[in-house]
């Protein structure tokens, strides 16, 4: 008897320890408990202390630290631009002229400026020698649209807004999108705002929950805006619209693209392309139950063509532009079966369909968190399974990988001078040669102290940006 009692009071007492556990959890939103690596398949959601759907319109607050023209110095006629995730073409490719060094002094490439960031993933854009991101106040519980100085770090303005965030894995992730007359940024929460870029004055917000049903993903939302031809395009994929186009002056919705299947919004973000002659917009979205791969008509909103067999469950890569008619995705967390795919478009009649031309499981290719590059002919990655960096033809082979001993992780990769810069978790920054011919390591600098330095990487007028979850430098990566 008394053995039975001891069994039914075993798992009693532990489900009374854990109901404390998760009641001082939840309502206790100044809670520093470290939490664990995020890990593949993990599908538990964060908790909301309040309701996202409540206040449509949330009342911001700008402070202006000095004038933006005090602080940019005079600039080349054509100043190097990385205005949004992945530079100019969505390629993570470096259009800028300036040489970069080969290799760094035994210190490193100099550090210019570093500034301290509230805990997250969200890289920066950059525009007209200034430089943006969103971040999150944590003791004021405030996403924050910052804008500093690339000269020297000096913040010129901030503009916040008050949302409640549970600390889990960070808080911010997605990059603003930056041209000469707007900013728009989407918050954790789906807040999307438009800003002044020069003087961060405030133009409109929509909230993608309230509004349009969205939900928000696991970790948070990772999606970066598209601002193209005055129009910011945004996947709420919410109750009744997948894809819309909002006007960038004015805020009001220019056309919507239905959601008649229900797929729901990943981590990944639009990309803008043009195929015979026709320009839409592709997105992943959905879930391993729902969803698929749509492209969109700039136009109208109109879908242009679907695929529905590649349904991720965490999708996080943006869909990868190869040549002028092929597209390469790739996911992680799980998704065994499918680590990568390459689709074909065909032109049949006047309109266009997708075709498979090949998929393969995650031990040839896949990844968690970075979009790979095509450059120049081939595809450059890291592989999840094993953390190498890889090349690849278009048929997915392996052209090379770098060696066993080095170790990439999730961190970013991009392109610039044709080399190819890759960053580990722990903040170690490497160069090598972009080339197919093999992997040539030219140099390597730990430029970072923190952990899960996962932040894309921005590059303009010979610096480059880097963050890890705290903090963000400014690295001087020009040839001498």
């Amino acid at each position: 008897m008394k053995r039975q009692i001891l069994i039914w009071i075993t798992p009693a007492l532990l489900i009374v320890i854990a109901s404390v556990l998760l009641y001082l959890w939840f309502t206790d939103d100044t809670a520093s408990w470290d939490i664990p690596q995020r890990l593949p398949g993990a599908d538990n959601k964060p908790a909301d202390l309040d309701s996202v759907a409540g206040q449509i319109k949330i009342e911001g607050t700008l402070q202006t630290f000095v004038a933006f023209a005090d602080k940019i110095p005079p600039l080349p006629e054509k100043p190097d631009s990385w205005p949004w995730f992945r530079g100019l073409d969505y390629n993570a490719v470096c259009k800028q002229d300036t040489r970069l060094a080969r290799t760094w002094p035994e210190t490193g490439p100099p550090i210019l400026w570093s500034v301290e960031l509230g805990e997250g993933y969200a890289g920066p854009a950059i525009h007209d020698g200034a430089v943006y991101i969103i971040d999150y106040d944590r003791e004021n519980q405030l996403d924050v649209i910052r804008c500093f100085s690339l000269d020297d770090g000096s913040e010129i303005w901030s503009y916040s807004y008050p949302v409640k965030i549970k600390r889990f894995h960070g808080m911010s992730r997605a990059i603003p999108t930056v041209t000469d007359n707007y900013i728009v940024a989407i918050g954790p929460k789906c807040h999307v705002t438009c800003l002044d870029p020069k003087t961060g004055a405030f133009k409109w917000m929509i909230n993608m929950v309230a509004e349009y049903g969205s939900t928000v993903p696991l970790w948070y939302t990772a999606q970066c805006p598209v601002i193209d031809d005055g129009k910011v395009i945004l996947a709420p994929a919410g109750k009744d619209v997948l894809m819309m186009a909002v006007d960038c002056e004015t805020g009001n919705i220019l056309w919507t693209c239905p959601n008649p299947d229900g797929w729901v919004m990943t981590h990944s973000s639009i990309l803008p392309m043009t195929f015979a002659g026709q320009k839409f917009y592709v997105y992943c979205a959905g879930d391993d139950s729902r969803g698929g791969i749509i492209a969109v008509s700039a136009a109208d909103g109109s879908p242009v063509w679907k695929y529905t067999d590649w349904k991720v469950r965490t999708n996080v890569p943006m869909p990868v532009l190869v040549e002028t008619d092929k597209l390469f995705f790739c996911a992680g967390y799980g998704q065994y079966d499918l680590g990568c795919m390459m689709l074909q478009l065909i032109e049949d009649n006047g309109k266009i369909r997708p075709e498979m031309l090949y998929t393969h499981n995650t031990e040839i290719f896949s990844s968690m968190q970075q979009t790979p590059i095509f450059y120049n002919g081939y595809l450059y990655g890291v592989r999840m399974v094993d953390k190498q960096l890889i090349c690849m033809d278009l048929d997915a082979n392996q052209i090379w990988t770098s060696t066993s001993a080095v170790k990439f992780g999730h961190g970013p990769y991009a392109i610039a001078d044709n080399l190819l810069f890759a960053m580990d978790d722990e903040g170690l920054l490497r160069i090598a040669q972009a080339t197919h011919t093999g992997y040539v390591r030219l140099d390597e600098a730990q430029v970072l102290d923190g952990h899960e330095s996962w932040a894309p990487l921005a590059f303009a007028n010979g610096r480059l940006l880097v963050r890890d979850t705290t903090h963000m430098v400014c690295l001087d990566i020009a040839a001498r």
